[in-house]
C-alpha cells in the first residue's frame, strides 16, 4: 500500500504534542537502557567471564522477549481499548530492572535483569506504536514514526556518552554506572504519566477478543506481507552488542568502547526523521531496498578491518540502515492494518521478527567463537543480500 501524498506544508511542526511526548519518554528510556546496554558486553566477558557465544543468546533472547511480548500487550490494548497504562506499566518495569544489573554476580542474574528488562520493553512497545497512529493523521505518518524514532535514538547515544564519562571518571566502575542508570528510567514514567493525553475509545464501539479468527481474517495480505519483510530485515541484522565486542578488538580502551554506540546512534538519531519524512513522499518499499544495501555495505566495512577508524564506518552505515528502516517499517504496519486492530497488528509484527532475532544472534555469536569476527560480519552481508533479492518482487508489483 502506498503512502498517501503529503502536502507542502507538512512538517515537525504540525505532528501532534503527544508524539513529541511520547519521543522525549523514549529519549530517557533510552539514555537508562543504553547506559547498561553499551557497557554490557564487556561487563560480561571481561568481569563475568562470558564467551561470544553467550553474549549472543543472551542479546537473542532478550530481545526476541521484547518483540513476543508485544503480541500480548498490543493484543490487550486493543482490546481494552486503551494503550497509555499498559504503556506506563512496561516503562515503570524497564525503569525498576537497572539496579538489578547493578547488583549481579552471576551470568544468571544479567539474564533475569535484561530478560525482565525486554519483557518492560514489550509490555509498552505496541500500545505506544499503536498510540501513536491513533493520533497522527494518515499523511503525516512516516514523519511522526521518524520523530518519535529520532528522539528515541538521541537518547540511544547520549546515554553511551554518558556512560563512557562515568566510566573514565570513576575508572571502569561497571557497577556505579548501572545505578545512575535507574534516574533516567524513573523521569521517563513520569513524563509518560503526566505528559501524554490519550485518545478517547470511540463511542458505541464493541469490545471484542482482538485474536478472534473473524479479527485476525481482517489483517490482510498486504500487511502480512509487510510482516514478512520485516522478518527479513532482522534476520539479516544481527545483535548491536557484535559492534561492541569488534570495536573493543581493535584494541581501544575499554572506557571509550561505547562511544562506538555513541556514533551509531547519533547517525540514526539525525538519519530517522528526514527518511520517516522521505517515505511519506515515495514508495516505502523503495526505501526499505536502499536501507537494505546500506547495511550490506555496513557488513562488508566492519569485515574488512577491526581498526578503530575502519569500525567507525561501518558501525555509521549501520546508523544510516537503521534510520532508514526502523520508523518506515512501523509506518508500513500501521497503513496496512485497521485502526482497531493496530496493537495486534504491531504485536504481530514484532513477535515474528522476534524469531528472526533469536536466530540471527544466536548464529552470530557461534560464528564469531568458530570462525571469527570476520565471517560474522560476511555471513550478515550474505543473509542482507538474500533479503534484498527476496524483496524484489514484492517491490515489482508495487511499482
Amino acid at each position: 500500500m502506498s503512502p498517501e501524498p503529503t502536502t507542502h506544508k507538512s512538517s515537525w511542526r504540525q505532528i501532534p504534542a503527544g508524539v513529541w511526548a511520547l519521543g522525549f519518554v523514549s529519549l530517557l528510556m533510552d539514555i537508562s537502557s543504553e547506559m547498561v546496554h553499551s557497557l554490557l558486553p564487556m561487563f560480561l566477558v571481561t568481569t563475568l567471564g562470558a564467551s561470544a557465544l553467550t553474549v549472543g543468546i543472551i542479546e537473542g533472547l532478550a530481545e526476541s522477549t521484547a518483540l513476543i511480548v508485544k503480541v500480548f500487550s498490543g493484543a490487550l490494548s486493543d482490546y481494552l481499548g486503551k494503550r497509555k497504562g499498559l504503556a506506563v506499566v512496561g516503562y515503570a518495569l524497564g525503569a525498576l530492572t537497572k539496579p538489578v544489573f547493578a547488583l549481579a554476580t552471576s551470568t544468571s542474574m544479567v539474564v533475569t535483569a535484561r530478560l525482565m528488562d525486554r519483557v518492560g520493553k514489550g509490555i509498552r512497545g505496541a500500545p505506544r506504536d499503536a498510540l501513536v497512529a491513533d493520533i497522527t493523521p494518515g499523511h503525516l505518518r512516516g514523519a511522526a514514526f521518524g520523530l518519535r524514532q529520532s528522539l528515541d535514538t538521541v537518547g540511544a547515544f547520549l546515554g553511551p556518552l554518558l556512560a563512557v564519562g562515568l566510566m573514565l571518571l570513576w575508572v571502569n566502575d561497571f557497577r556505579a554506572v548501572f545505578w545512575v542508570a535507574f534516574v533516567p528510567g524513573l523521569l521517563a514514567v513520569l513524563l509518560l504519566i503526566f505528559g501524554v493525553r490519550e485518545p478517547p475509545r470511540s463511542a458505541g464501539m464493541p469490545r471484542t477478543n482482538p485474536i478472534q479468527r473473524a479479527n485476525l481474517k481482517r489483517l490482510n495480505k498486504d500487511y502480512w506481507g509487510v510482516v514478512g519483510l520485516g522478518a527479513l530485515v532482522t534476520l539479516a541484522r544481527f545483535s548491536e552488542a557484535f559492534l561492541v565486542l569488534r570495536a573493543q578488538q581493535g584494541g581501544m580502551a575499554m572506557a571509550l568502547v561505547p562511544l562506538i554506540m555513541v556514533a551509531m546512534n547519533l547517525v540514526y538519531a539525525a538519519s530517522a526523521y528526514p527518511f520517516g519524512k522521505l517515505s511519506d513522499q515515495m514508495p516505502r518499499r523503495t526505501l526499505l531496498a536502499w536501507g537494505l544495501a546500506v547495511l550490506v555495505a555496513a557488513d562488508l566495512v566492519l569485515a574488512a578491518s577491526n581498526h578503530w577508524a575502519v569500525v567507525l564506518v561501518g558501525v555509521a552505515l549501520w546508523g544510516v540502515h537503521m534510520g532508514m528502516t526502523q520508523g518506515l517499517l512501523a509506518a508500513m504496519v500501521a497503513d496496512t492494518a485497521p485502526a482497531d486492530l493496530r496493537g495486534t497488528a504491531f504485536g504481530f509484527f514484532n513477535l515474528v521478527s522476534g524469531v528472526a532475532m533469536l536466530v540471527a544472534s544466536v548464529l552470530a555469536g557461534l560464528l564469531w567463537d568458530q570462525l571469527g569476527a570476520a565471517f560474522t560480519f560476511y555471513a550478515g552481508a550474505a543473509l542482507c543480500g538474500l533479503a534484498l533479492l527476496a524483496l524484489l518482487p514484492s517491490f515489482v508489483r508495487h511499482q
